[in-house]
């Protein structure tokens, strides 16, 4: 079980990503902008997540 988050203040509630595994959009794109040219532009509208 090495390398499980937990966070006591979340309902005793395994996480099951880690937050800060992911860089922010912007960051990446700025790192690429070198290597692609962006023709369009998506946004989030909706995230779910199931048991």
């Amino acid at each position: 079980m090495r390398g499980i988050e937990w966070r006591a203040a979340n309902a005793e509630a395994f996480l099951d990503e880690i937050p800060g595994a992911y860089k922010p959009i912007d960051v990446v794109m700025e790192d690429a902008k070198d290597l692609v040219t962006v023709d369009h532009t998506l946004r989030q509208v909706l995230n779910v997540k199931g048991d």
